[in-house]
């Protein structure tokens, strides 16, 4: 074996590994040694399926040592290779079963090699070269959909511009910086499958490691200059003269167009806040604003605050500020199901930084452990059961079950608060709507200071919020938690297709659609980032379809290139079908429940945000296009014309 590793630093080594998570200690021994042995008994990982899983993973101690004593020889013992760098897809999938301790469809393992690095992600010039260019795309936002696009057309030698509204790059966690905001995807799976590995403080980090990740993103990437900032794109048209977009900015030095033979809106579904039209709004005598929009310098101590909505935005700034508020007023529609996370704020011990940053294959494999946790694995049992009989509280056998695990952990957390359990606990099964993390919530509502009202809300007046009952509630700040205009998406940027076609024709009132969620008829050349049906409600890393969607934009810009092609869109019957399919998916499952209301749906009661699919079947989807499926304008039509 060809030395490729200086050995570790044997005391560093053996203090870290007191730390390491056993399951994925034992891949990074397969990978290192080549031997299979570690697949097999005595050495066999429990299952867990908690997000931050037990790392001992229910190994016997004594077994435990002998395998932190293998890695120590392997690691430590002298310079080292690596025997198994791609295991190929027979021996992945037994080692992601083995990690796991638990059965995993065949199909995972050709995605996972591709996530964890072990084969490329990137499409690739097929005779190995970029031939010449003639083509500019221009990218529609700087926020972690852009940037990775971005990445990939930087590598492929593609002109791009970004266009980004504000003057830094990170999208919503640049936005957001209210108290307490922080990711609910752990981190490891919600990062970029490329570049540098961060060092997360904890499994589910803070919103200014975010921003930090992705501006050191931005530069990593080669991205930074090529983006234009406090540049807000006004409009685009489709020319079909020159087959280009012709895109309309907003710059402090005034309005300007930008040309683009493609156009790619990475505005994603979390760009636009919803703002609600509260009567009164101008006569409030306080400071008022959007979560979005938190001041700088606003402090809270002492203030009565109100807090407009109970998603997640609310739950995560609740149990941060009441401990520092002279008064804090809820105001809720509706209450939510949140699930506890036990070590939510748990920091990454030293010794587990230790073995992330320094173990090969370390890194990949914890990656693996929680986009797996936090993927796929729900989806089945979000789908109806038509005999179950209780349909208005759950869907199914293990629906109910979560649903009982929930009502049981609010009833703990409420203790004697029980005049709080009737708003607390939803009626509608749960997943029905977003889940979010209870991190602290449920016990902040039994504070003193904190009043949960369910009456709605009439309107403001100058000094507070009146509700339907007649009650005033006085306070000093009103913070609207009222979530984004989900289905906006790409409309915001007032898109005008082929024959003068515009999003709004198209889409009606509220009724997004895109083949694939990225494509639409009558946009040639228009790329979608997060679009409609494309969020995920079960689980998963939307990074993750970032970078699936990402792969099919360059791929269909590649062929484009090769083949002399000056444009595509998608055949109307092909989109239509792919939507026929996300409904009828949808009609099966927890979406579409009824008497629920969610951002998921639009006003008609169509789910148009999350997806239907699993990880596995939109990463197959979108790995490669299939040109048949769309109508073709050739590069030679464009200079007959």
């Amino acid at each position: 074996m060809k030395p490729t590793h200086d050995p570790l630093d044997r005391t560093e080594l053996a203090a870290a590994l007191d730390d390491a998570d056993l399951r994925v200690l034992l891949m990074c021994l397969v990978h290192v040694t080549g031997d299979r042995r570690w697949l097999a008994d005595p050495y066999r990982p429990r299952r867990d399926v908690r997000l931050i899983a037990d790392e001992r993973a229910g190994i016997p101690d004594s077994v435990a040592d002998e395998i932190r004593s293998a890695a120590l020889d392997a690691l430590a013992g002298g310079p080292f290779g690596t025997a198994i760098d791609d295991p190929g897809d027979e021996l992945m999938l037994e080692m992601m079963r083995w990690c796991m301790g638990e059965d995993i469809d065949a199909g995972y393992a050709p995605m996972m090699r591709e996530d964890l690095g072990m084969t490329a992600r990137d499409v690739e010039w097929h005779d190995g070269s970029a031939p010449p260019i003639d083509r500019h795309v221009v990218v529609i936002g700087a926020g972690a959909s852009g940037l990775i696009v971005g990445a990939r057309l930087h590598r492929l030698g593609v002109p791009f511009t970004i266009v980004e509204r504000a003057g830094d790059v990170g999208g919503t966690w640049r936005d957001n910086t209210y108290p307490g905001c922080g990711v609910d995807t752990p981190n490891h799976a919600y990062s970029y499958s490329t570049g540098t590995r961060y060092r997360w403080s904890r499994n589910f980090s803070p919103q200014a490691e975010l921003l930090d990740y992705l501006r050191g993103c931005a530069d990593e990437f080669g991205v930074r200059d090529r983006i234009r900032f406090e540049s807000t794109v006004t409009g685009a048209t489709w020319n079909e003269r020159d087959h280009s977009w012709h895109v309309r900015v907003s710059t402090p030095a005034g309005e300007e167009q930008i040309l683009g033979t493609d156009l790619v809106v990475a505005i994603g579904q979390f760009g636009i806040p919803s703002i609600p039209d509260l009567p009164g709004a101008a006569d409030f005598g306080g400071s008022m604003f959007h979560t979005t929009a938190w001041p700088d310098d606003l402090d809270v101590s002492g203030k009565r605050v109100a807090i407009v909505g109970t998603g997640a935005s609310a739950m995560q700034i609740v149990p941060v500020i009441a401990g520092d508020v002279e008064h804090l007023t809820i105001f809720q529609r509706s209450p939510q199901w949140a699930r506890p996370i036990p070590r939510y704020h748990d920091p990454i011990s030293d010794g587990a930084q230790w073995l992330l940053a320094n173990v090969p294959h370390y890194a990949q494999w914890f990656r693996f452990t929680m986009l797996w946790r936090y993927g796929d694995g729900l989806l089945p049992y979000l789908r109806k059961d038509p005999d179950w009989p209780h349909p208005d509280r759950s869907l199914n056998r293990v629906n109910e079950r979560h649903r009982q695990e929930m009502v049981a952990h609010i009833e703990a957390e409420l203790g004697d608060r029980t005049d709080l359990l009737d708003a607390c606990v939803p009626s509608y099964p749960p997943y029905g709507k977003r889940i979010l993390l209870d991190n602290g919530w449920y016990r902040t509502l039994r504070r003193p200071n904190v009043d949960l009202v369910t009456d709605p809300i009439e309107r403001l007046s100058e000094t507070g919020i009146v509700t339907g009952d007649g009650r005033s509630h006085d306070v000093d700040v009103v913070v609207l938690s009222t979530g984004f205009r989900m289905t906006d998406m790409a409309r915001a940027i007032h898109p005008v297709g082929r024959g003068g076609i515009t999003l709004d024709d198209v889409w009606g009132d509220d009724d997004a659609t895109a083949h694939l969620g990225i494509t639409v008829p009558g946009f040639p050349n228009l790329f979608l980032m997060q679009g409609p049906s494309t969020g995920l409600g079960h689980g998963g890393s939307a990074i993750f379809q970032a970078e699936s969607q990402t792969r099919f934009i360059t791929d269909a810009i590649v062929h484009m290139i090769e083949g002399g092609i000056a444009a595509i869109e998608p055949r109307r019957d092909v989109h239509d079908e792919f939507v026929r399919d996300v409904d009828e998916r949808h009609a099966g499952m927890i979406w579409s429940h009824p008497g629920m209301s969610t951002y998921y749906r639009n006003s008609h009661g169509r789910v148009v945000s999350v997806t239907p699919y699993s990880l596995l079947e939109y990463w197959r989807m979108t790995h490669d296009i299939d040109l048949d499926e769309y109508l073709i304008t050739p590069i030679d039509h464009l200079a007959s014309t």
